[in-house]
């Protein structure tokens, strides 16, 4: 029989008794907020939020608007590379190719809000994101219904769920797992109809991309629920 000083030890080495994540369990997260056009007031609530998780949920977060790190070697260190807000052509071609080769060789991508509005001209990008933004009506409160539940990011969110944001329409459906749409009979000047989705996921490779296009609002990074729903994008897209 061991010993409580033994499982104590057991305890100590592999876990640590509190059940928070060690340094060796911790994987990194790149936030990557470079714009070349318009730039959210957000992104600093959305690098606030992302780390707060990240502490919550054993990721580390390295937020740049440095496309340099975009090379092989800068992103071996990042299990999940999320492009926060991004707006333009934010990478060249070399950049481009380090993060195709990124995402089809395993890595995850998780795109917030104007990542859709980035990178019009790159072809691999309209694949990662999923569709392309169109326009926008103004900010203004309205209702996201959950179409599937069984995805971490939206299992507990609010199945019907009332916010203030900037509703995104998109040029194109995107040829992906829809997890939630917008009800465009709640607010004034949305253009897709009832068929709007608004936060889809899908297997790129051997990597997965994300994306929500919400996050126009800095007061939506402090909501419970959104960060729930950031938190399962970036746990789906590293593979955890």
């Amino acid at each position: 029989m061991r010993t409580v000083a033994a499982v104590l030890l057991l305890c100590l080495g592999v876990l640590s008794c509190s059940g928070a994540p060690t340094e060796d369990e911790r994987y990194g997260v790149l936030v990557f907020t470079r714009t070349v056009g318009f730039r959210h007031d957000s992104i600093p609530a959305g690098i606030a939020a992302f780390r707060a998780i990240g502490d919550t949920n054993g990721f580390t977060v390295t937020a740049t608007d440095d496309p340099a790190v975009f090379s092989a070697d800068g992103l071996a260190r990042f299990k999940v590379v999320v492009f926060l807000s991004t707006t333009g052509d934010v990478l060249d071609a070399d950049q481009q190719d380090a993060l195709q080769a990124y995402v089809e060789g395993g890595g995850g991508w998780v795109g917030v809000h104007s990542a859709s509005d980035t990178e019009y001209d790159w072809p691999f990008y309209g694949t990662l994101v999923g569709a392309r933004f169109a326009t926008h009506p103004k900010v203004q409160p309205v209702t996201v219904r959950v179409e599937d539940a069984g995805h971490p990011a939206t299992a507990n969110i609010p199945k019907t769920w009332r916010i203030t944001d900037e509703p995104y329409d998109f040029r194109t459906r995107p040829d992906a797992r829809v997890l939630a749409s917008l009800d465009e009979s709640t607010y004034t000047g949305g253009t897709m109809g009832a068929d709007h989705p608004i936060i889809w996921c899908r297997s790129i490779g051997s990597g997965r991309s994300f994306y929500v296009g919400l996050g126009h609002p800095a007061a939506l990074y402090a909501d419970p629920d959104f960060r729930l729903l950031l938190t399962g994008a970036v746990l789906y897209a590293g593979g955890t």
